[in-house]
């Protein structure tokens, strides 16, 4: 059985680039990616394992998939007083910024990405993908 870290799983991370951009991601090399505060997101970070990749995609105005960062340490306590929860937060590294940015609109004109869970959960700011929604990513990108 091959080891997670040769066929690692894909994610999408939603971010508002005013907040935390994949550019800003770029020049740090890593961060903490913390602040999810939604159950089911919460339970998505909980899956991610060292090693998988993750699709950064700024959504607000830009709605596009901007670049790829790997997970480099699994979930841990992300601790929020104002608003107590079992939350959790996991730390990333960049790994490429996209060769262009990908929009929503040619994700939801692309056949091979019908079933990809941006267009049916946008609001979800977690959530995992395929290796085949992954590629088709990278190829619209021109990766």
């Amino acid at each position: 059985m091959p080891s997670r870290m040769t066929k690692p799983t894909y994610w999408l991370l939603k971010t508002e680039p005013q907040t935390y951009s994949f550019e800003q991601l770029l020049a740090e090399g890593r961060t903490a990616w913390n602040g999810v505060r939604n159950f089911q997101a919460r339970n998505f970070l909980r899956e991610i394992s060292r090693g998988d990749l993750a699709i950064i995609y700024h959504s607000g105005e830009q709605r596009s998939a901007i670049g790829i960062a790997r997970i480099i340490r699994e979930h841990y306590p992300d601790p929020d007083p104002a608003k107590p929860g079992d939350w959790v937060q996991l730390d990333l590294a960049a790994e490429k910024k996209l060769p262009r940015p990908v929009s929503l609109a040619e994700m939801k004109a692309e056949r091979a990405l019908a079933d990809l869970p941006l267009l049916r959960q946008s609001r979800l700011s977690v959530m995992p993908i395929s290796a085949a929604h992954f590629e088709a990513i990278l190829k619209l990108a021109g990766a």
